[in-house]
């Protein structure tokens, strides 16, 4: 079977649908890590009530990204990961990772890229008005939120509620990540 490891800084969603779906068998892997930058965050708990292990840091403990970044690819490699899952990582991979997983990282973006990068894509397309939103799944390169796209899924919304329109992205984004990680490692 093969196993997953999925990086997250912040409340874990997407962690949480990832692992519920693996755990039902409508992802054929087993998700064994979870990254975490933030110590202290929510996906930390979520990750321990599934019993996935963890390797949480604080990158300012570090000299460098290439030293933190050193580490994780230990605790991957020790894990035995097939395939990495950004879920609201909140930094842009570098070299180290890249050079050792590149091919095997793919991202969830909350817009339809190449539209809306960075940290507040949602919050952007509902100022700039767009009446047709979406989100991007695709491989992770060393640009911010760049990579082929692998899949992505549109929905209409023309309202103006933030806390509605995230909603509805995550209703959108964790089947579509679901669907696709399967496809990927089927």
């Amino acid at each position: 079977m093969k196993r997953i490891a999925i990086f997250a800084s912040g409340s874990g969603t997407n962690f949480e649908a990832i692992v519920t779906a693996c755990e039902q068998g409508a992802i054929a892997a087993r998700t064994v890590l979870l990254v975490c930058d933030r110590p202290g965050a929510r996906v930390v708990e979520r990750a321990a009530g599934h019993g996935v292990d963890t390797f949480v840091f604080a990158p300012k403990q570090f000299a460098s990204k290439a030293d933190y970044e050193r580490e994780i690819v230990r605790a991957l490699d020790a894990a035995g990961v097939d395939l990495v899952c950004l879920a609201g990582y909140m930094r842009i991979c570098g070299e180290v990772l890249l050079g050792a997983y590149g091919g095997r990282i793919i991202n969830v973006h909350p817009s339809l890229l190449p539209a809306f990068r960075g940290a507040h894509a949602i919050e952007q397309a509902l100022e700039y008005g767009v009446k047709v939103y979406g989100v991007t799944i695709h491989w992770v390169d060393a640009t911010l939120d760049g990579g082929k796209i692998i899949a992505q899924r549109a929905f209409a919304y023309e309202g103006d509620d933030l806390a509605e329109l995230e909603a509805l992205v995550h209703a959108t984004e964790h089947p579509l990540y679901i669907e696709t990680i399967d496809k990927l490692i089927g």
